[in-house]
């Protein structure tokens, strides 16, 4: 049954009377412009290709009218559910973040969904499987384990979600993805989505829809023309007191720190912690668990400092980031797009704070000759660096010497002079 509730609007209209309950509950009234275009040919029973990037609403713009034909297209149900629907995620805290909004915009639907992904142990995801669900939200990897455990019936899927197609691309998870697909049935509704549609991205859509509607969400205003941003020259050994001050200047909200190595990310979380400010960090070497409570508490609030490194970050969308920091600068000038594009999300606004060392003067250099534009510049905050402002040292690289300069290129006869803990010549970047 759909009803019209007069406090909602546009597509949301056309949704079961328990969704729109869940939206309300949410706090949404309007949909977003990619869900105002991708409801209504969904319901339709349409295939469709989207084009549209992270904090767009892209989620709801799928999980809402998926909820809808699984309702329409569930038989009566007898003993315990089969699953129905299955979206697929390039990373964990992608695929926990679309679990969570199915918790949500569920929670008046007599419907089970499932997360499934690698990991943690494999116990729970099977037990929830064996208990019998509706909705299945995985990663490529893990449900491939299980489904060659024999552990998944897929005989009964009709609704197929791809979700950030470029990145699973990206990531290698093409041949999982063909293997997933093979096994499916073909007569289903697929729905694909892509922050970016290159002629790659294209052929594989092609092959996988039929007769698609397109929805092409133009971002309009660049999220990085929403943000305030401005660079702040310090020495090294200042930066913690400067992230400390700058952070206590914002007390409300939530803020990412980005740094380039794990071990500073654990150095920053322990000396903000020290401060009074809560802090949790996420990285490679952190425990899916880990990373998991560090994200929920950041989502929820608890936590208001999340610190990450690059690699780790990947698929963290959270609502309400008001400030980002670079306390290192990235060694790649579009990571600083991406970096600060986890705050002005759904067009709100959003504050960038760059830490510019002497050997990040480079880096900076980078990042404006790819923005066309110099980032703004904080000159009289108490930890200024003239020198780092005027430096013309090249930036050090990760895992290999001074400024560039990898180890295994000193010349055999040059005097060699240990820096810091150890031989620096077998070592891999941190991430």
């Amino acid at each position: 049954m759909t009803t019209t509730s007069s406090a909602l609007e546009g597509a949301f209209t056309q949704l079961h009377a328990g969704i729109q309950e869940s939206i309300q509950d949410a706090g949404y009234q309007t949909p977003t412009p990619i869900q105002e275009q991708a409801i209504p040919p969904i319901l339709e029973g349409h295939d469709l290709i989207g084009t549209a990037q992270t904090g767009t609403g892209k989620t709801a713009a799928f999980v809402l009218p998926m909820l809808q034909r699984i309702l329409e297209n569930m038989p009566e149900r007898k003993g315990k559910p089969r699953p129905r629907a299955l979206v697929l995620a390039p990373t964990r805290e992608l695929a926990a973040q679309i679990g969570d909004s199915m918790e949500t915009y569920s929670k008046h639907l007599r419907l089970r969904h499932t997360v499934i992904f690698g990991g943690v142990s494999q116990f729970h995801q099977e037990k929830a499987l064996r208990r019998g669900v509706d909705v299945i939200v995985a990663t490529p990897g893990r449900l491939l384990d299980l489904m060659n455990q024999e552990l998944i019936p897929l005989r009964d899927i009709g609704f197929f979600v791809l979700d950030e197609m470029d990145r699973m691309l990206d990531m290698g998870f093409l041949p999982d993805i063909r293997r997933i697909q093979d096994r499916i049935p073909a007569n289903r509704q697929t729905l694909f989505f892509s922050a970016t549609l290159s002629p790659a991205i294209e052929d594989i859509a092609s092959e996988m829809v039929k007769d698609p509607v397109r929805v092409d969400i133009d971002p309009g205003e660049p999220a990085v023309e929403r943000i305030q941003q401005k660079v702040m020259f310090v020495d090294p050994a200042n930066k913690i007191p400067l992230l400390i001050d700058v952070l206590g200047s914002q007390p409300s909200g939530k803020a990412i720190v980005f740094t380039q190595m794990k071990h500073a990310a654990n150095k920053v979380v322990d000396r903000l912690n020290d401060a009074g400010i809560r802090a949790a960090a996420i990285h490679g070497n952190k425990s899916q668990s880990q990373r998991t409570k560090a994200l929920d508490g950041f989502r929820r609030g608890r936590t208001p400092v999340l610190v990450a490194t690059d690699v780790a970050s990947r698929g963290i969308d959270v609502d309400e980031v008001t400030q980002v920091v670079n306390f290192d600068m990235p060694m790649e000038a579009e990571t600083y797009v991406h970096r600060i594009g986890r705050t002005a999300r759904a067009g709100a606004d959003g504050d960038a704070v760059s830490f510019c060392s002497p050997e990040d003067r480079a880096l900076l250099r980078s990042v404006e000759k790819l923005l066309g534009k110099e980032v703004p510049a904080d000159l009289e905050h108490e930890y200024h660096s003239e020198s780092a402002r005027l430096s013309t040292l090249k930036p050090r690289i990760p895992g290999q010497g001074r400024r560039g300069q990898h180890s295994k290129n000193r010349s055999r006869n040059a005097p060699h002079k240990r820096r810091g803990r150890g031989n620096v010549r077998n070592k891999r970047p941190n991430s």
